[in-house]
């Protein structure tokens, strides 16, 4: 008699099958274009009752996405404080690189999020997207820095678009690109780039850099 697999093992694989398929829908359509029909038949599921055993509504698995999209983004940006300037080191940002290029569709996903215009989703994502930005900033304003501190949200957005916006505009990119911004070897070059911009805005042992200071005139 052939022994079943652990169900812990199934009911965890079969969650991620139906995250993906979420995550990929979501990020080309929004919340409201997708049905919960579409994402079981991605997921490879027999039936929609499948799904509701891993998540109640969708509301919940769009959460769900979203969370296991960013907690561990959020993870990296908090070792990153144990560490005095890894925050924009090379390391640091393959980490971040590898993980988008892994999940390219989370950077859309959030982008297209955000142009939603229900109350009750723009909560969600505040929700997903407000501890990234608190950590970001707890992590830049520990760094030795000269930056006002009226600039640090600045600075955190900043370099939210060098390193999500590649991903999130790759479908923009490939329109005027001669190649597919998503294959291996135009990853590696964006690679190249993020690091080199993001050393000279940090500076190259990963503190914040002053801006030059402003001349004057006449």
């Amino acid at each position: 008699m052939r022994s079943r697999a652990p169900r812990g093992r199934h009911s965890r694989s079969t969650r991620d099958l139906i995250l993906d398929a979420a995550e990929q829908r979501f990020a080309q359509r929004g919340f409201a274009g997708v049905s919960m029909r579409e994402i079981a038949a991605d997921a490879g599921l027999k039936n929609q009752a499948s799904l509701y055993h891993h998540f109640k509504n969708k509301k919940a698995l769009y959460e769900a996405v979203l969370a296991r999209g960013l907690d561990p983004i959020i993870g990296m940006v908090a070792a990153s404080a144990e560490v005095e300037g890894e925050l924009g080191s090379a390391p640091f940002l393959d980490r971040i690189v590898d993980y988008l290029a892994a999940h390219p569709h989370l950077p859309r996903l959030i982008q297209r999020a955000a142009l939603d215009d229900s109350k009750y989703l723009r909560a969600i994502l505040q929700r997903a997207v407000r501890p990234l930005y608190t950590q970001g900033i707890r992590v830049l304003a520990a760094a030795r820095q000269h930056w006002e501190p009226a600039e640090m949200p600045h600075l955190a957005a900043g370099l939210y678009h060098l390193i999500f916006g590649y991903f999130a505009d790759a479908t923009l990119l490939e329109a005027v690109l001669p190649e597919n911004p998503r294959n291996p070897a135009a990853v590696a070059r964006q690679r190249r780039f993020l690091k080199t911009a993001v050393s000279r805005l940090l500076g190259d042992d990963g503190s914040v850099q002053a801006p030059p200071p402003a001349r004057n005139k006449g």
